[in-house]
């Protein structure tokens, strides 16, 4: 009995896996969609092939203290949040499409002028531009593959979310090779695939503006860009997504200082190892986490999200450096990552009416606010003693779960 039972459960788990399989397949089948998520790895590379050296880029030109150099890269970013306010608004007033080919078009002419110029007076400004570039393609690009997914939305972001894991391992690699060749091919590099972006959605220009729904409030509407951060629904949703995006911070940031104090010398290769299996390991588990959502409430899986953090923070805090408990917590955290990073993005898809998605998903990346202040706040931690640093982020770890379980939330959730 209890073998036709575990039988029928494999049956059963298969059935749905083959289920959930055919779903990638069929909203990969449109060409739109094809055309989005390729824009999105791309341009993921090319992202990722500039950022990890844009420190050591200055560094190598300028004789700013590392609090500046810091300030500068980290401009991106806190650029891109805020500023992505406004161009989530200009998306739907002006058309998702054409502001796609905009921020490509920024992307390409910033990334050019960084491999011909080497003047810090210019190179800095051009380094906080590549914040507004960041801003236009954010918005525009969710709009369209969202809109271009329909109810297929969750598994789009989830290719999405795929997309970013592929850049952030392949990227780097790509920038490291470019980096040893000229500081100059570093940057060419970047313009070469955010032209090659560019060129795609050019082709697509029709069927992404057939596919567009503009705002006519939008138009009309003198405070437009305020009406996402009214909606009571999506406020939970950015709450809980700055919450975890501070937690998902320490990873990049205060992991690696950790690690220089456990494992001395050999801290570079240890981090490396972890990074690139975190890698693997975030493209992977997007399957499983698509298939936990369509058995599990979204108050569980913010269960398990959050544990999967908590986890990982107690394997580090015992770790000395062994690699062996190192990975465990990096298997717990990709749980986390997994579950948690893509749901803000699967449930502003499913809230927000279509004529103004560029506005909500613009104001979602308010969230990235979570990676300006996470560094601070760890690195506080970090500083106050190892268990002081991981009992309190394993305890952080949970402060975005009570959010995600409102009732307002659940009814929407995918």
């Amino acid at each position: 009995m209890g073998t036709d039972a575990g039988r029928d459960g494999a049956g059963r788990l298969m059935a749905e896996t083959t289920q959930m399989q055919a779903g990638f397949k069929e909203l990969m089948a449109d060409r739109t969609v094809r055309i989005l998520v390729l824009c999105s790895l791309i341009n993921s590379v090319g992202f990722f092939s500039m950022m990890p050296f844009l420190a050591l880029y200055l560094a190598d030109i300028t004789t700013l203290p590392p609090a500046a150099i810091g300030a500068f890269t980290g401009s991106i970013a806190l650029v891109g949040a805020v500023g992505a306010l406004a161009g989530g608004v200009i998306t739907d007033r002006a058309g998702a499409g054409s502001l796609l080919r905009a921020g490509f078009a920024l992307y390409t002419v910033l990334g050019a002028a960084l491999a011909v110029v080497t003047a810090p007076v210019v190179v800095l400004p051009l380094i906080v531009c590549l914040g507004g570039a960041l801003m236009l393609v954010g918005p525009s690009l969710k709009k369209l593959m969202s809109l271009a997914a329909g109810e297929g939305g969750g598994l789009v972001f989830r290719m999405r979310f795929m997309t970013l894991s592929v850049g952030a391992a392949l990227g780097p690699l790509l920038g490291a090779a470019a980096y040893n060749v000229s500081r100059s091919a570093l940057f060419g590099v970047s313009a070469v695939l955010f032209v090659l972006c560019l060129i795609l959605v050019h082709a697509r220009r029709d069927a992404l503006r057939a596919l567009d729904v503009r705002s006519e409030a939008a138009r009309r509407e003198r405070w437009a860009w305020t009406r996402s951060l009214r909606d009571a629904r999506f406020r939970l949703v950015l709450l809980s997504s700055v919450l975890v995006t501070l937690v998902f911070a320490q990873f990049e940031s205060m992991i690696p200082l950790y690690l220089k104090d456990e494992a001395g010398d050999s801290a570079p290769t240890l981090f490396a190892v972890v990074f690139a299996v975190h890698a693997v390991l975030g493209f992977v588990y997007q399957w499983p986490a698509a298939w936990l959502a369509r058995r599990m409430s979204m108050p569980a899986q913010a269960t398990v999200g959050c544990t999967g953090f908590a986890v990982s923070f107690a394997c580090w805090g015992v770790s000395a450096g062994r690699l062996w408990v190192l990975l465990a917590g990096v298997f717990a955290w990709t749980v986390g990552e997994a579950i948690l990073m893509p749901m803000a993005d699967l449930i502003t898809h499913r809230i927000a009416p279509d004529e103004e998605k560029g506005a909500f998903f613009g104001a979602l990346e308010i969230r990235y606010l979570g990676f300006f202040a996470g560094p601070i706040l760890g690195g506080a931690l970090l500083g106050g003693g190892t268990w002081n640093y991981f009992g309190v982020m394993a305890a952080i770890s949970f402060a975005a779960w009570p959010v995600l379980r409102s009732r307002s939330l659940t009814r929407e959730a995918p």
